[in-house]
């Protein structure tokens, strides 16, 4: 099983890939544009392989529970190999000067692939609303829209 977790407040959330298989679990701290960019990439895999659809989906774990992070990713891939027919998500540790960063290989099937994409996709979409004329964030203490002559705070 993968999924995505979230945890805090919208506009404030950290962001996890949890992996767990038998009696091993990992859970790896991420960016939101990591997730973004899996769920980019798996659809894209899953179309340029035209992998027939399972009739019926297992639901992913909604926002399933966090621990401790193992390591926090800073780079993040995902691929398919042809002769396994299954794909591989590689993450990569954050370098720190002086130490070999962690890496992981997580294989999985093609329909744990779609299920990640959906439950992936509800947890991202839990954070703040989007505006519909800019499209940036809307922050619960308001929302200066530079489309509708706002203006944003500079820092």
């Amino acid at each position: 099983m993968i999924a995505a977790a979230a945890v805090g407040e919208p506009g404030k959330r950290h962001f996890f890939l949890v992996a767990r298989g038998g009696a091993e679990e990992m859970t790896l701290a991420c960016e939101k544009f990591h997730l973004q960019g899996l769920l980019t990439r798996a659809r894209q895999l899953l179309e340029t392989q035209e992998l027939p659809a399972e009739t019926k989906l297992r639901p992913g774990p909604g926002n399933p529970p966090v621990g401790e992070a193992n390591w926090e990713i800073g780079e993040l891939g995902l691929g398919y190999h042809e002769s396994k027919r299954k794909f591989v998500i590689v993450a990569r540790e954050i370098e720190e000067e002086g130490s070999e960063p962690a890496t992981a290989r997580l294989w999985i099937s093609p329909e744990q692939v779609r299920s990640f994409t959906e439950q992936a996709d509800a947890v991202l979409a839990g954070g703040r609303p989007t505006c519909q004329f800019c499209g940036l964030p809307i922050d619960p203490g308001g929302h200066p829209c530079p489309a509708a002559n706002g203006s944003r705070p500079i820092f």
